[in-house]
């Protein structure tokens, strides 16, 4: 039976390998290794806000091939944080193309990492990242009471009348030992799966490859194997189920009872455990690291087309070649260069300029935080980006669509003064208003944004591509509007849009023909205002 399981391992593991998972993302949980940790060493934090104009949470559903749950928080946390160089994501590409074409060495490793795959390998970065119990103040009452157990238990031998002391000892024993087994469930999980992640970072660093990641781990390693013998009790409640009978089980809980050992050795064992927060941390850092190789790879395995930018760490440029959009099926690819200009973009609704820009900012962030692009050739700076593309009422604070739009392009605007690089992602800039303070304030926000960073920015007001032509690049996408239908190419092409297809797409939806004489004559007459 044992041997079928494995074998159903190896089979699982390696038909796996280049596919999407197929399992429940959990993201209260996965999120909790990047919301507490500090990542202000790094050139940017993607916030919450851009994550959701991105479609964050879908990417790394795409992305995410790991085998642990380590893997998967680590993975997550290095998604959203851009870092200042690339030194440690290019010496990982020797291993990920191993992990391709080896596919030995692959399950070696993956069979360590699905160890840790159970749920409560999600709680062991509160280990090192949260406050661990302090015992009360009145914990000196436990310590006493253990030590008349143990008196007590060695007078009734030659008293038999210290028995009834001792059960009654016992029974107020049992009042503090159930009292801490609400603290101990706090620790139900993680510790054990401490104690797993220990024996894995073990096995995984023998092998020679994988030791550059972290050439002190061993250190790291031998500290917790000296708390391991502290937690036995924890990790042997964990297990007890399926190691242990019950009636051994039920034996050795009486002991704990009668000598209070759970309290006194959990609050030691925390204590202990505090001291050594950046060993576990580092631990956890080493089975992360490898874990998101393993994904990495299992992602490009699964793609017909993908590359490793070229990253320029000065000036502000973009190229791709063949650059598509991975949650779009059977996107079409298109090709872009940004050098002095940012890129102005004009098209009708559902053309593909929103989903476009999208692609780029998807392609940056996995560029700089994965080294992939899903772009036959990729060519980026090492750029933050900030967005504006999903913006909505906040009616709990009051705040309408226009103000929620003035409050996110401020924070632009004041990062736009850094010597940082920056990316602007903004689709249909203030549209939240009236068209002349639209385009005017449009104009000067645009014209400050591009004095120093990229932008990329969705329009229908045509005139901005006038006032903006000496700063932006004007590209467009158009459809083909025939006598029943219309059709989206989805191809990025260059200059303005000069077919308007707004009121033929309303008459091809069967409108009154009232109301398309009447936006026809309108149309007319705003055109005719322009031009007098």
């Amino acid at each position: 039976m044992l041997f079928k399981n494995k074998k159903k391992v190896t089979e699982s593991l390696l038909n796996s390998f280049g596919h999407l998972k197929d399992e429940y993302f959990n993201f209260n949980l996965i999120e909790q290794y990047f919301r507490r940790k500090d990542n202000s060493e790094a050139l940017q934090t993607l916030s919450d806000k851009t994550c959701n104009d991105l479609d964050f949470d879908e990417l790394f559903m795409y992305v995410d091939r790991t085998t642990s749950k380590v893997g998967q928080q680590y993975l997550y946390n290095r998604l959203r944080v851009i870092p200042i160089y690339s030194d440690r994501l290019i010496n990982q590409e020797k291993v990920i193309e191993e992990l391709i074409t080896k596919p030995g060495l692959r399950l070696s490793i993956q069979k360590q990492l699905i160890k840790l795959s159970k749920k409560g390998s999600y709680y062991i970065s509160s280990l090192f990242q949260e406050e661990n119990l302090h015992p009360p103040k009145w914990f000196f009452v436990v310590i006493l009471l253990s030590v008349l157990s143990l008196v007590t238990l060695l007078l009734t031998f030659y008293m038999p009348q210290f028995l009834l002391v001792l059960i009654g000892v016992f029974i107020l024993n049992m009042g503090f030992h159930y009292w801490n087994k609400k603290n101990l469930f706090q620790y139900w999980e993680s510790i054990p799966q401490l104690l797993t992640l220990n024996k894995v970072a073990k096995e995984l660093y023998k092998n020679n490859d994988l030791k550059q990641f972290n050439s002190e781990l061993q250190e790291s390693i031998s500290e917790i194997d000296k708390v391991r013998r502290k937690m036995w009790f924890i990790d042997l409640s964990a297990r007890q189920e399926g190691d242990i009978s019950a009636i051994a089980w039920t034996l050795v809980e009486l002991v704990k009872i009668l000598f209070l050992l759970e309290p006194q050795l959990l609050f030691d064992a925390l204590k202990r455990l505090d001291s050594k927060r950046k060993n576990v941390e580092n631990v956890f850092g080493f089975v992360g690291i490898i874990d998101s190789m393993v994904s990495i790879a299992s992602l490009r395995k699964g793609l017909d087309t993908y590359c490793s930018p070229t990253i320029s760490e000065s000036s502000k440029n973009i190229f791709a070649s063949g650059i598509f959009h991975p949650l779009i099926e059977n996107c079409i690819r298109n090709d872009i260069e940004i050098n002095s200009k940012s890129i102005l973009l004009t098209g009708s609704n559902m053309s593909g300029k929103t989903s476009f820009i999208r692609t780029i900012g998807i392609n940056v962030i996995t560029g700089l935080t994965l080294n992939t692009c899903f772009a036959k050739v990729m060519e980026i700076s090492r750029t933050r980006i900030y967005s504006a593309i999903r913006i909505s009422d906040d009616l709990i604070n009051s705040k309408s669509y226009y103000f929620e739009e003035v409050l996110t392009i401020k924070e632009m605007i004041d990062s736009s003064n850094s010597n940082t690089t920056n990316m602007y992602l903004l689709d249909e800039i203030y549209k939240g208003t009236n068209t002349i303070e639209r385009i005017s304030a449009g104009k000067a926000v645009l014209s400050e944004l591009a004095k120093y960073n990229i932008v990329l920015v969705s329009t229908h007001d045509i005139e901005l591509t006038d006032l903006l032509a000496n700063q932006y690049e004007l590209y467009h996408f158009s459809e083909t509007v025939d006598d029943k239908s219309v059709d989206f190419d989805y191809k990025l092409k260059r200059g303005r849009l000069k077919n308007r297809n707004a009121i033929r797409i309303l008459q091809l939806n069967q409108y009154p023909e009232s109301i398309i004489k009447d936006a026809i004559n309108t149309t007319k007459e705003l055109e005719k205002d322009q031009h007098s």
